[in-house]
C-alpha cells in the first residue's frame, strides 16, 4: 500500500472534476491510505469516530459526493459519476492502491471501484450496503418519490450546515431509485463475484428511516448467495445499530475490519 505522497500535514481543499469540484480532507502521512465514501447524502465528518479509532498510522482520505457536505452542484449526480470520482480524488491526492470503505451508497461505490481495479485495490470494507436484493418496484419507487417529496421543506434548514443535499427532491429520489436499480441481483451480483481483493461486510440490525419491518434484514440475507460463490467475501460483523446509526455506535466493528483486509494485502487473496 504506498503512495505518493508521504506529506505529513494535513490537507483540505477542493479538488476540481467535470463541472464541479469535491470537498476533500487527507491526513497525509506515510501510513496506508484508507479512503471512506458516504452514504447517499452523508458527509465527511460522520466518519470521525472510525478515523480516531483507527488513529494516525493511517493516511485517511475522505471527500464529499457532489452536491453533498461542502462539495458543489453538479449537473450529472448518476451512479457512474460517482465510481468515477473515487479516481479524480485518487489522482489528485497521489494515491495509487487504497483500502476503501463505503457505508450505505458508498459501500456499492466500493464494490464497484474494487472489483473494477483489483490491481489498485488493497480491499474493501462494505458497511451495510452493497446487497444484490431486488427491492425495488413501481410501488417502492412511488414511495421513495412521495417522501423525498414530502421533506423538501425540511432540507433548506440543514443546507447551511452541510447537514442535506444541494439537490432538489427530485435529484435526490432519482439517485435513490438508480441505486435501487444498480442493487438488484441480476446487477450487482456478477459484481460481487468478480472482486478478487479481500472484502469484508459490516453489517448492521434492524430497520432504519424510510424502511419498513424486515425489508432491510431480507436485503443483508442475500449476502448468503455472495459470500458462497466468492471466498474473498466474508462477514466481518454482524452488529446491534441500527443502518442509520452503525457509523456512531459500531465504529470499533468497522475499524477491526479495517485491519483485516489490510492484513489481508497480497498474501490473502483467493481467486473467485
Amino acid at each position: 500500500m504506498t503512495t505518493s505522497n508521504p506529506a505529513n500535514a494535513t490537507w483540505t481543499g477542493m479538488v476540481p472534476v467535470d463541472d464541479t469540484a469535491l470537498a476533500v480532507t487527507d491526513t497525509g502521512g506515510p501510513g496506508a491510505p484508507v479512503v471512506y465514501l458516504n452514504g447517499q447524502f452523508g458527509i465527511q465528518p460522520q466518519w470521525r469516530r472510525v478515523i480516531a479509532e483507527l488513529g494516525t498510522g493511517w493516511r485517511h482520505i475522505t471527500y464529499d459526493m457532489r452536491a453533498r457536505g461542502k462539495s458543489q452542484r453538479s449537473a450529472d449526480y448518476s451512479f457512474e459519476t460517482n465510481v468515477r470520482d473515487v479516481d479524480a480524488v485518487l489522482a489528485a491526492r497521489g494515491v495509487h492502491r487504497p483500502l476503501l470503505v463505503g457505508w450505505s451508497y458508498g459501500a456499492a461505490v466500493a464494490a464497484h471501484w474494487a472489483s473494477r481495479n483489483p490491481d489498485r485495490t488493497v480491499g474493501a470494507v462494505l458497511v451495510d450496503g452493497a446487497y444484490p436484493h431486488d427491492w425495488l418496484d413501481e410501488a417502492m419507487e412511488q414511495r421513495i418519490r412521495k417522501l423525498f417529496r414530502r421533506m423538501s421543506w425540511f432540507w433548506p434548514l440543514l443546507r447551511p450546515f452541510g447537514m442535506a443535499p444541494r439537490m432538489t427532491a427530485d435529484q435526490q429520489a432519482d439517485s435513490n431509485i438508480e441505486l435501487g436499480v444498480i442493487s438488484r441481483e441480476r446487477e450487482l451480483g456478477p459484481v460481487l463475484n468478480n472482486i478478487t481483493v479481500p472484502a469484508r461486510y459490516v453489517v448492521a440490525s434492524g430497520t432504519s428511516f424510510g424502511s419498513r419491518s424486515d425489508e432491510q434484514e431480507r436485503m443483508r440475507a442475500s449476502l448468503d448467495t455472495v459470500i458462497a460463490g466468492n471466498p474473498n467475501i466474508r462477514i466481518g460483523a454482524k452488529v446491534a445499530g441500527n443502518h442509520g446509526a452503525i457509523l456512531r455506535k459500531d465504529f470499533r466493528a468497522i475499524a477491526v475490519a479495517v485491519r483485516e483486509v489490510a492484513a489481508l494485502d497480497r498474501g490473502g487473496r483467493l481467486k473467485a
